[in-house]
């Protein structure tokens, strides 16, 4: 009896009972394993995947709504994978497919490596933008910031909210809300008792990522990475928009180096919504 095609599969919604399996699926492909974020993901967005009849699964996506619950302004799509004992049949295409169909009339992003690019084109995603991948530890020097930081408290996050709304322009409340449990530094900078800025440090394998970062300008943006560089003993990753150039410059002077270089796409939409103006770097190259 012949087998059926992988891509005849049934593509269900996957929940945080299917961490475990998800974590197996990136080790496959030679990502690291990531379970503090796939928690984060399955907990926020909504995310896809296929079954294997042998066990695990087949492929994943996850898709961050922002907005309305009843009619997202923007869907975030990250962590599309396929298991490598399955790869090159065409189920990436499949599953996308699908994605996009279920998000109906949403527009839709993502970062995509060079790789992934193509399929994404062939599916109707445009470019509209690119971000530079830095890692490194982080060297402390040069003149000291003039803008001052603290770590924000509770009676922040309803100014985080506001401040987020406005610059990533559209609301991202079940994100946010979830940074303080999330992240292991969350920082704020003020002036003259208004919120300029804000970002988090969160662990992901041996690294702290840093994002979100949403900052008045360039000086704030390094006050906040420079404050939570000092509270860290691991290596620094964080995404910048490669139109921040100063910010990456003085990255790179401060011991980051650049290691990929991904297309930021769009979908429905000819740019993203908000200020980029004041958005640095993403919470996660997966949920935008």
């Amino acid at each position: 009896m012949p087998t059926p095609s992988v891509n005849a599969l049934p593509i269900r919604r996957l929940t945080l009972r299917d961490l475990t399996a998800c974590a197996d699926l990136s080790a496959d492909r030679g990502w690291p394993r990531e379970e503090h974020k796939w928690g984060f993901l399955l907990a926020a967005g909504k995310t896809y995947g296929m079954d294997d009849p042998d066990g695990g699964l087949v492929s994943a996506c996850v898709i961050t709504e922002y907005g309305p619950r009843e009619q997202p302004d923007l869907g975030a799509i990250g962590m599309v994978l396929v298991a490598e004992r399955h790869a090159r049949q065409g189920i990436g295409r499949h599953l996308m497919r699908h994605v996009v169909a279920a998000m109906g009339t949403t527009p839709l992003t993502l970062y995509a490596t060079p790789n992934g690019r193509p399929l994404y084109e062939e599916l109707g995603f445009k470019v509209t933008g690119q971000a530079e991948m830095l890692t490194g530890r982080f060297l402390p020097g040069g003149a000291d910031p003039k803008v001052s930081t603290r770590a924000a408290t509770a009676d922040d996050l309803t100014r985080m909210l506001r401040l987020d709304e406005e610059v990533f322009g559209t609301d991202r409340t079940h994100l946010i809300t979830r940074l303080p449990a999330f992240a292991d530094r969350l920082r704020v900078a003020e002036e003259n008792g208004r919120l300029i800025g804000y970002a988090a440090a969160w662990p992901n394998m041996d690294t702290h990522v840093v994002g979100p970062l949403i900052a008045r300008d360039t000086e704030t943006a390094m006050a906040l990475i420079g404050a939570l560089a000092a509270h860290t003993d691991r290596p620094l990753r964080t995404d910048i928009d490669v139109r921040h150039e100063e910010l990456r410059a003085w990255a790179k002077d401060h011991g980051l180096v650049s290691v990929a270089l991904n297309s930021v796409m769009t979908y429905g939409i000819t740019d993203l919504p908000g200020d980029w103006t004041r958005r640095f770097a993403p919470l996660t190259v997966a949920a935008g």
